[in-house]
Protein backbone atom coordinates (compact mmCIF):
# COMPACT_ATOMS: atom_id res chain seq x y z
CA UNK A 1 0.00 0.00 0.00
CA UNK A 2 1.11 3.73 -0.80
CA UNK A 3 1.94 6.00 1.99
CA UNK A 4 -0.78 8.39 2.84
CA UNK A 5 -3.02 7.17 0.58
CA UNK A 6 -6.68 5.54 0.99
CA UNK A 7 -6.99 2.29 0.75
CA UNK A 8 -10.54 1.80 0.32
CA UNK A 9 -11.92 2.87 -3.33
CA UNK A 10 -15.12 4.46 -3.39
CA UNK A 11 -16.69 3.80 -6.45
CA UNK A 12 -19.42 5.66 -7.66
CA UNK A 13 -22.78 3.60 -8.38
CA UNK A 14 -23.92 4.13 -12.00
CA UNK A 15 -27.34 3.70 -13.59
CA UNK A 16 -27.73 2.09 -16.65
CA UNK A 17 -28.00 5.19 -18.51
CA UNK A 18 -24.81 6.38 -17.40
CA UNK A 19 -22.69 3.21 -18.38
CA UNK A 20 -24.18 3.50 -21.62
CA UNK A 21 -22.93 6.91 -22.44
CA UNK A 22 -19.26 6.28 -20.69
CA UNK A 23 -18.76 2.70 -22.43
CA UNK A 24 -20.61 3.21 -25.89
CA UNK A 25 -20.22 7.10 -26.18
CA UNK A 26 -17.49 8.30 -25.10
CA UNK A 27 -16.04 9.97 -28.22
CA UNK A 28 -19.21 11.92 -27.91
CA UNK A 29 -18.63 13.17 -24.44
CA UNK A 30 -14.93 13.85 -25.31
CA UNK A 31 -16.27 16.50 -28.25
CA UNK A 32 -19.22 17.59 -25.80
CA UNK A 33 -16.41 18.98 -23.09
CA UNK A 34 -13.75 19.91 -26.08
CA UNK A 35 -16.65 21.77 -27.58
CA UNK A 36 -18.32 23.31 -25.23
CA UNK A 37 -15.44 23.99 -22.36
CA UNK A 38 -14.47 22.44 -19.05
CA UNK A 39 -16.22 21.73 -16.40
CA UNK A 40 -19.17 20.50 -18.54
CA UNK A 41 -22.28 18.90 -17.03
CA UNK A 42 -24.12 16.61 -18.28
CA UNK A 43 -27.85 16.61 -17.42
CA UNK A 44 -30.18 13.41 -17.74
CA UNK A 45 -33.57 14.56 -17.45
CA UNK A 46 -34.91 10.55 -18.89
CA UNK A 47 -33.31 9.51 -15.61
CA UNK A 48 -34.85 12.39 -13.46
CA UNK A 49 -38.17 11.25 -15.13
CA UNK A 50 -37.78 7.66 -13.60
CA UNK A 51 -36.83 9.12 -10.27
CA UNK A 52 -40.35 10.55 -10.21
CA UNK A 53 -41.64 7.74 -10.92
CA UNK A 54 -40.10 5.09 -8.64
CA UNK A 55 -40.77 7.69 -5.79
CA UNK A 56 -44.75 7.96 -6.46
CA UNK A 57 -45.32 4.61 -6.75
CA UNK A 58 -43.15 4.12 -3.32
CA UNK A 59 -45.21 6.51 -1.39
CA UNK A 60 -48.36 5.24 -3.33
CA UNK A 61 -47.74 1.17 -1.75
CA UNK A 62 -47.98 2.82 1.58
CA UNK A 63 -51.46 3.99 0.87
CA UNK A 64 -50.12 7.57 1.30
CA UNK A 65 -51.78 10.46 -0.35
CA UNK A 66 -48.55 12.52 -1.37
CA UNK A 67 -48.04 15.29 -3.64
CA UNK A 68 -44.11 15.50 -4.70
CA UNK A 69 -42.57 19.24 -5.21
CA UNK A 70 -39.03 19.37 -7.01
CA UNK A 71 -36.67 21.02 -4.66
CA UNK A 72 -35.42 23.81 -7.75
CA UNK A 73 -32.80 25.09 -5.30
CA UNK A 74 -31.22 21.42 -6.19
CA UNK A 75 -29.99 22.05 -9.91
CA UNK A 76 -30.85 25.06 -12.26
CA UNK A 77 -31.04 23.29 -15.47
CA UNK A 78 -34.60 24.30 -17.06
CA UNK A 79 -35.14 20.92 -18.54
CA UNK A 80 -35.79 19.26 -14.91
CA UNK A 81 -38.30 21.91 -14.54
CA UNK A 82 -39.86 20.90 -18.04
CA UNK A 83 -39.94 17.40 -17.09
CA UNK A 84 -41.67 18.06 -13.60
CA UNK A 85 -44.74 20.01 -15.54
CA UNK A 86 -44.73 17.30 -18.13
CA UNK A 87 -45.42 14.59 -15.23
CA UNK A 88 -47.64 16.73 -13.36
CA UNK A 89 -44.76 17.20 -10.09
CA UNK A 90 -45.08 20.53 -8.98
CA UNK A 91 -41.66 22.89 -7.73
CA UNK A 92 -40.99 24.02 -4.33
CA UNK A 93 -39.30 27.32 -4.99
CA UNK A 94 -37.58 29.99 -2.45
CA UNK A 95 -37.04 32.80 -4.63
CA UNK A 96 -38.86 35.16 -6.94
CA UNK A 97 -36.40 33.75 -9.62
CA UNK A 98 -37.23 30.02 -8.94
CA UNK A 99 -41.10 30.93 -9.22
CA UNK A 100 -40.96 32.45 -12.38
CA UNK A 101 -38.54 29.86 -13.93
CA UNK A 102 -41.04 27.35 -12.62
CA UNK A 103 -44.13 29.19 -14.41
CA UNK A 104 -41.67 29.84 -17.26
CA UNK A 105 -41.06 25.70 -17.27
CA UNK A 106 -44.94 24.97 -17.76
CA UNK A 107 -45.60 24.58 -13.60
CA UNK A 108 -49.06 26.22 -13.00
CA UNK A 109 -48.78 28.36 -9.68
CA UNK A 110 -51.44 26.16 -7.72
CA UNK A 111 -48.74 22.94 -8.32
CA UNK A 112 -45.80 25.30 -7.03
CA UNK A 113 -45.05 26.01 -3.40
CA UNK A 114 -43.31 28.79 -1.77
CA UNK A 115 -40.66 28.39 1.01
CA UNK A 116 -38.02 29.92 3.00
CA UNK A 117 -37.51 32.32 5.97
CA UNK A 118 -39.38 35.90 5.69
CA UNK A 119 -40.12 36.17 2.46
CA UNK A 120 -39.69 39.71 0.67
CA UNK A 121 -42.78 41.15 -0.28
CA UNK A 122 -41.71 40.93 -4.47
CA UNK A 123 -41.93 36.90 -4.15
CA UNK A 124 -45.35 37.46 -1.75
CA UNK A 125 -46.62 39.33 -4.61
CA UNK A 126 -46.22 37.17 -7.48
CA UNK A 127 -47.04 34.20 -5.58
CA UNK A 128 -50.44 35.68 -4.37
CA UNK A 129 -51.32 36.25 -8.20
CA UNK A 130 -50.61 32.73 -9.04
CA UNK A 131 -52.41 30.95 -6.22
CA UNK A 132 -49.04 29.60 -4.68
CA UNK A 133 -49.06 27.67 -1.45
CA UNK A 134 -46.93 29.81 0.71
CA UNK A 135 -45.27 28.31 3.56
CA UNK A 136 -44.97 31.25 6.63
CA UNK A 137 -42.58 31.43 9.09
CA UNK A 138 -43.53 33.89 11.32
CA UNK A 139 -46.32 36.00 12.54
CA UNK A 140 -44.41 39.07 11.03
CA UNK A 141 -44.75 36.94 7.40
CA UNK A 142 -48.05 36.02 8.14
CA UNK A 143 -49.05 40.02 8.20
CA UNK A 144 -47.52 40.90 5.50
CA UNK A 145 -48.91 38.27 3.08
CA UNK A 146 -52.19 38.75 4.37
CA UNK A 147 -51.81 42.64 3.77
CA UNK A 148 -50.68 41.40 -0.25
CA UNK A 149 -53.38 39.28 -0.48
CA UNK A 150 -55.64 42.32 0.72
CA UNK A 151 -54.81 44.50 -2.06
CA UNK A 152 -54.78 42.56 -4.48
CA UNK A 153 -58.38 41.52 -3.95
CA UNK A 154 -57.15 37.59 -3.37
CA UNK A 155 -57.06 34.78 -0.82
CA UNK A 156 -53.78 33.36 -0.11
CA UNK A 157 -53.31 29.54 0.71
CA UNK A 158 -50.70 29.31 3.30
CA UNK A 159 -49.22 26.47 5.49
CA UNK A 160 -47.89 27.47 9.12
CA UNK A 161 -44.18 26.08 9.70
CA UNK A 162 -43.69 25.12 13.12
CA UNK A 163 -40.95 24.08 15.30
CA UNK A 164 -40.39 20.43 16.07
CA UNK A 165 -39.85 19.16 19.25
CA UNK A 166 -36.97 16.79 18.01
CA UNK A 167 -35.09 20.25 16.78
CA UNK A 168 -36.64 22.88 19.18
CA UNK A 169 -33.35 25.47 18.77
CA UNK A 170 -34.08 25.69 14.57
CA UNK A 171 -33.99 29.07 13.30
CA UNK A 172 -37.06 27.73 10.90
CA UNK A 173 -40.59 28.38 12.14
CA UNK A 174 -42.97 29.24 14.98
CA UNK A 175 -42.58 28.11 18.59
CA UNK A 176 -45.46 26.36 20.23
CA UNK A 177 -47.40 29.93 21.35
CA UNK A 178 -46.42 31.83 18.06
CA UNK A 179 -48.06 29.24 15.98
CA UNK A 180 -51.22 29.13 18.19
CA UNK A 181 -51.30 33.16 17.30
CA UNK A 182 -50.41 32.71 14.09
CA UNK A 183 -53.85 29.87 13.62
CA UNK A 184 -55.85 32.71 15.48
CA UNK A 185 -54.78 35.14 13.21
CA UNK A 186 -55.37 33.16 9.96
CA UNK A 187 -59.24 32.90 11.33
CA UNK A 188 -59.27 36.79 11.72
CA UNK A 189 -58.17 37.07 8.27
CA UNK A 190 -59.81 34.38 6.61
CA UNK A 191 -61.30 36.69 3.37
CA UNK A 192 -57.63 36.90 2.56
CA UNK A 193 -55.51 33.84 4.59
CA UNK A 194 -56.57 30.34 3.85
CA UNK A 195 -54.75 27.71 6.14
CA UNK A 196 -54.35 24.44 4.47
CA UNK A 197 -51.99 22.70 7.37
CA UNK A 198 -48.27 22.86 8.50
CA UNK A 199 -44.77 22.55 7.18
CA UNK A 200 -41.51 22.10 9.20
CA UNK A 201 -37.91 22.04 8.74
CA UNK A 202 -35.81 18.73 10.33
CA UNK A 203 -31.86 18.67 9.40
CA UNK A 204 -30.54 15.39 8.55
CA UNK A 205 -31.71 12.36 7.43
CA UNK A 206 -33.35 10.26 9.32
CA UNK A 207 -36.64 9.04 8.12
CA UNK A 208 -37.50 7.92 11.50
CA UNK A 209 -37.36 11.23 12.76
CA UNK A 210 -39.09 12.76 9.79
CA UNK A 211 -42.29 10.72 10.31
CA UNK A 212 -42.29 11.85 14.57
CA UNK A 213 -42.73 15.59 13.16
CA UNK A 214 -44.83 14.83 10.56
CA UNK A 215 -46.72 13.37 13.13
CA UNK A 216 -46.85 16.45 15.33
CA UNK A 217 -47.72 18.38 12.50
CA UNK A 218 -50.78 16.00 11.45
CA UNK A 219 -51.81 17.08 15.47
CA UNK A 220 -51.60 20.66 14.38
CA UNK A 221 -54.04 20.12 11.62
CA UNK A 222 -56.35 18.24 13.97
CA UNK A 223 -56.13 21.33 16.46
CA UNK A 224 -56.25 24.07 14.00
CA UNK A 225 -59.55 22.14 12.61
CA UNK A 226 -61.34 22.03 15.88
CA UNK A 227 -60.66 26.15 16.15
CA UNK A 228 -62.09 26.80 12.59
CA UNK A 229 -59.62 25.94 10.41
CA UNK A 230 -61.28 23.48 8.63
CA UNK A 231 -59.37 23.50 5.59
CA UNK A 232 -56.33 22.23 7.74
CA UNK A 233 -55.35 19.19 5.73
CA UNK A 234 -51.88 19.41 4.40
CA UNK A 235 -48.62 18.22 6.14
CA UNK A 236 -45.33 19.47 4.09
CA UNK A 237 -42.46 16.94 5.18
CA UNK A 238 -39.90 18.61 3.26
CA UNK A 239 -37.34 17.13 1.67
CA UNK A 240 -34.09 14.85 3.36
CA UNK A 241 -34.48 11.75 1.21
CA UNK A 242 -31.33 10.02 1.71
CA UNK A 243 -29.95 8.69 -1.15
CA UNK A 244 -27.27 5.94 -2.07
CA UNK A 245 -23.53 7.23 -4.23
CA UNK A 246 -21.77 4.37 -3.19
CA UNK A 247 -22.63 0.63 -1.54
CA UNK A 248 -23.27 0.74 1.82
CA UNK A 249 -20.50 -1.60 2.52
CA UNK A 250 -17.14 0.28 1.17
CA UNK A 251 -19.14 3.31 2.73
CA UNK A 252 -18.69 1.48 6.14
CA UNK A 253 -15.09 0.48 5.19
CA UNK A 254 -14.40 4.05 4.61
CA UNK A 255 -15.69 5.50 7.49
CA UNK A 256 -13.17 3.21 9.60
CA UNK A 257 -10.19 3.99 7.88
CA UNK A 258 -10.62 7.38 7.34
CA UNK A 259 -7.43 9.81 8.29
CA UNK A 260 -5.66 12.86 7.90
CA UNK A 261 -3.41 11.37 5.68
CA UNK A 262 -5.87 10.15 2.97
CA UNK A 263 -6.55 13.90 1.84
CA UNK A 264 -3.58 16.87 0.58
CA UNK A 265 -1.99 18.75 2.99
CA UNK A 266 -3.08 15.86 5.99
CA UNK A 267 -6.58 17.61 6.06
CA UNK A 268 -8.07 16.81 9.19
CA UNK A 269 -11.18 14.55 9.62
CA UNK A 270 -12.66 16.37 11.98
CA UNK A 271 -12.46 19.65 9.85
CA UNK A 272 -15.13 17.33 7.48
CA UNK A 273 -19.04 17.12 7.79
CA UNK A 274 -19.66 14.12 5.37
CA UNK A 275 -22.72 13.49 3.25
CA UNK A 276 -23.89 9.83 4.21
CA UNK A 277 -22.74 8.45 0.83
CA UNK A 278 -24.03 4.81 1.63
CA UNK A 279 -27.43 5.92 2.45
CA UNK A 280 -30.93 3.77 2.13
CA UNK A 281 -32.09 4.66 -1.04
CA UNK A 282 -35.11 7.41 -1.39
CA UNK A 283 -37.60 4.86 -2.78
CA UNK A 284 -36.89 2.93 0.65
CA UNK A 285 -36.92 6.10 3.10
CA UNK A 286 -40.29 7.10 1.56
CA UNK A 287 -42.02 3.75 2.81
CA UNK A 288 -39.94 3.84 5.83
CA UNK A 289 -41.42 7.31 7.11
CA UNK A 290 -44.68 6.29 5.82
CA UNK A 291 -45.03 2.92 7.56
CA UNK A 292 -43.37 4.40 10.86
CA UNK A 293 -45.79 3.21 13.57
CA UNK A 294 -47.49 6.76 15.56
CA UNK A 295 -49.43 6.34 18.34
CA UNK A 296 -48.88 2.95 19.34
CA UNK A 297 -49.38 0.35 15.87
CA UNK A 298 -50.65 3.06 13.26
CA UNK A 299 -48.52 3.86 10.74
CA UNK A 300 -48.30 7.18 9.59
CA UNK A 301 -49.54 7.01 6.45
CA UNK A 302 -52.67 5.36 8.15
CA UNK A 303 -53.36 7.93 10.91
CA UNK A 304 -53.09 10.43 7.75
CA UNK A 305 -56.00 8.58 5.71
CA UNK A 306 -57.81 8.19 8.87
CA UNK A 307 -58.15 12.24 9.73
CA UNK A 308 -58.16 13.21 5.61
CA UNK A 309 -54.68 14.32 5.76
CA UNK A 310 -52.55 14.71 2.76
CA UNK A 311 -48.96 15.02 2.79
CA UNK A 312 -46.77 17.41 0.34
CA UNK A 313 -42.84 16.36 0.22
CA UNK A 314 -40.48 18.56 -1.51
CA UNK A 315 -37.28 16.25 -2.65
CA UNK A 316 -34.35 17.27 -4.70
CA UNK A 317 -31.07 15.36 -4.04
CA UNK A 318 -32.92 12.34 -4.29
CA UNK A 319 -34.92 13.05 -7.44
CA UNK A 320 -31.96 14.27 -9.02
CA UNK A 321 -29.82 10.70 -8.17
CA UNK A 322 -28.06 9.31 -11.28
CA UNK A 323 -29.16 11.77 -13.53
CA UNK A 324 -26.15 14.05 -14.06
CA UNK A 325 -22.55 13.83 -14.47
CA UNK A 326 -19.86 16.42 -14.65
CA UNK A 327 -16.57 16.46 -16.77
CA UNK A 328 -13.13 18.29 -16.40
CA UNK A 329 -10.20 18.58 -18.96
CA UNK A 330 -6.90 17.71 -17.07
CA UNK A 331 -4.70 21.19 -17.44
CA UNK A 332 -1.49 20.33 -16.37
CA UNK A 333 -0.25 17.20 -14.01
CA UNK A 334 3.00 18.11 -11.52
CA UNK A 335 3.85 14.85 -10.01
CA UNK A 336 5.03 14.69 -6.35
CA UNK A 337 5.45 10.92 -6.29
CA UNK A 338 9.29 10.89 -5.24
CA UNK A 339 8.39 13.57 -2.54
CA UNK A 340 4.73 13.44 -1.40
CA UNK A 341 3.80 10.38 -2.50
CA UNK A 342 1.11 11.73 -5.08
CA UNK A 343 0.69 14.20 -7.66
CA UNK A 344 -1.67 16.88 -7.66
CA UNK A 345 -3.50 17.15 -11.37
CA UNK A 346 -5.16 20.62 -12.13
CA UNK A 347 -8.22 20.83 -14.11
CA UNK A 348 -9.68 23.58 -16.57
CA UNK A 349 -12.21 24.52 -13.88
CA UNK A 350 -12.34 25.25 -9.98
CA UNK A 351 -14.15 23.23 -7.27
CA UNK A 352 -16.87 25.41 -6.72
CA UNK A 353 -18.26 23.84 -9.87
CA UNK A 354 -18.08 20.33 -8.45
CA UNK A 355 -18.85 20.36 -4.07
CA UNK A 356 -20.65 19.00 -1.86
CA UNK A 357 -23.55 22.26 -0.41
CA UNK A 358 -21.95 22.04 2.74
CA UNK A 359 -18.36 24.35 3.30
CA UNK A 360 -15.15 22.43 4.12
CA UNK A 361 -15.98 19.06 3.14
CA UNK A 362 -15.12 16.61 0.45
CA UNK A 363 -17.34 15.21 -2.88
CA UNK A 364 -16.03 11.54 -1.89
CA UNK A 365 -17.06 9.10 -4.95
CA UNK A 366 -14.07 8.53 -6.80
CA UNK A 367 -13.84 9.90 -10.29
CA UNK A 368 -13.15 8.42 -13.47
CA UNK A 369 -10.23 8.75 -15.60
CA UNK A 370 -10.90 8.83 -19.43
CA UNK A 371 -7.63 8.69 -21.47
CA UNK A 372 -7.24 9.05 -24.83
CA UNK A 373 -3.70 6.80 -24.29
CA UNK A 374 -3.77 3.23 -22.90
CA UNK A 375 -0.96 2.58 -20.79
CA UNK A 376 0.17 -0.31 -18.86
CA UNK A 377 -1.58 -0.42 -15.32
CA UNK A 378 0.69 1.36 -12.78
CA UNK A 379 -1.43 2.88 -9.61
CA UNK A 380 -1.29 6.73 -10.04
CA UNK A 381 -2.26 8.36 -6.71
CA UNK A 382 -3.66 12.06 -6.79
CA UNK A 383 -5.68 14.51 -5.71
CA UNK A 384 -7.10 16.91 -8.07
CA UNK A 385 -7.02 20.89 -7.94
CA UNK A 386 -8.25 23.76 -9.58
CA UNK A 387 -6.82 26.09 -11.72
CA UNK A 388 -7.22 29.42 -9.61
CA UNK A 389 -4.98 30.97 -7.59
CA UNK A 390 -6.60 30.16 -4.07
CA UNK A 391 -4.69 27.62 -2.08
CA UNK A 392 -8.48 25.83 -0.32
CA UNK A 393 -9.18 25.41 -4.26
CA UNK A 394 -9.47 21.76 -4.55
CA UNK A 395 -12.22 19.50 -6.27
CA UNK A 396 -11.12 16.23 -4.75
CA UNK A 397 -8.91 16.60 -1.56
CA UNK A 398 -8.43 13.40 -1.12
CA UNK A 399 -5.61 11.19 -2.53
CA UNK A 400 -7.25 8.92 -5.63
CA UNK A 401 -5.81 5.45 -6.67
CA UNK A 402 -5.90 6.18 -10.75
CA UNK A 403 -5.64 3.25 -12.59
CA UNK A 404 -3.02 4.65 -14.66
CA UNK A 405 -0.66 7.80 -14.93
CA UNK A 406 -2.72 10.88 -15.35
CA UNK A 407 -2.02 13.36 -18.36
CA UNK A 408 -2.59 17.00 -19.91
CA UNK A 409 -5.62 16.81 -21.97
CA UNK A 410 -7.28 13.70 -20.19
CA UNK A 411 -10.79 13.84 -18.79
CA UNK A 412 -12.32 13.53 -15.49
CA UNK A 413 -15.96 12.07 -15.01
CA UNK A 414 -17.53 12.88 -11.73
CA UNK A 415 -20.71 10.52 -11.20
CA UNK A 416 -24.01 11.50 -9.93
CA UNK A 417 -23.35 15.37 -9.69
CA UNK A 418 -26.69 16.74 -10.87
CA UNK A 419 -27.83 16.83 -7.15
CA UNK A 420 -26.41 20.34 -5.34
CA UNK A 421 -22.59 19.26 -6.40
CA UNK A 422 -22.55 20.98 -9.63
CA UNK A 423 -24.13 24.41 -9.49
CA UNK A 424 -25.11 24.86 -6.13
CA UNK A 425 -21.68 27.48 -5.26
CA UNK A 426 -21.49 28.01 -8.53
CA UNK A 427 -19.04 31.12 -9.22
CA UNK A 428 -17.81 33.62 -11.61
CA UNK A 429 -14.41 33.62 -10.28
CA UNK A 430 -11.30 34.80 -12.16
CA UNK A 431 -14.35 36.10 -14.48
CA UNK A 432 -14.70 33.08 -16.23
CA UNK A 433 -18.17 31.92 -17.81
CA UNK A 434 -20.02 29.97 -15.51
CA UNK A 435 -20.15 26.13 -17.12
CA UNK A 436 -22.50 24.97 -19.55
CA UNK A 437 -24.89 22.37 -19.28
CA UNK A 438 -25.74 19.91 -21.99
CA UNK A 439 -28.90 17.83 -21.79
CA UNK A 440 -28.84 14.44 -23.06
CA UNK A 441 -31.35 11.76 -24.09
CA UNK A 442 -30.46 8.21 -25.05
CA UNK A 443 -33.25 7.69 -27.56
CA UNK A 444 -33.59 4.95 -29.94
CA UNK A 445 -30.43 5.27 -31.80
CA UNK A 446 -27.45 7.67 -31.21
CA UNK A 447 -27.68 10.07 -28.01
CA UNK A 448 -29.29 13.44 -28.81
CA UNK A 449 -28.11 16.12 -26.70
CA UNK A 450 -29.12 20.27 -26.76
CA UNK A 451 -27.42 22.67 -24.36
CA UNK A 452 -29.85 23.58 -21.12
CA UNK A 453 -32.62 26.32 -21.88
CA UNK A 454 -32.61 26.29 -25.21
Amino acid sequence: MLPGVQSVPLTALRHPTVSTLLDDHRALLAELLDGLGSPLHIVLPEVFEENITALRQAFAETGADVDILFAKKANKADCFVRSAAALGVGIDAASTAELVKALAGGVPGHRIGISGPEKDDTLHALAVQHDCLVAVDSISELRRLAATARLAHRQVRVLLRARTTIQPGSRFGMAAAERSAAVTLCLKLADHVSCRGFSFHLNGYSPEERAMAANEMIEHCLDARRRGALSAELVDIGGGLPMRYVDPQLWEGFIQQNEPAHYHGNKTSSGFYFYPYGGMPPTQAARTIMNHPVDGEESLSAKAARNGIRFIVEPGRSLLDQAGFTLFRVQQVEDRRDTDGYAIVTVAGNSLSLCEQWFNTDYLPDPLLMSAQSVADEVFPACVAGSTCLENDMVTWRKIRFPQPIRPGDHLVYLNTAGYHSDFLESRFHDTALPLKAVLRLGDAAPRWRLDGI
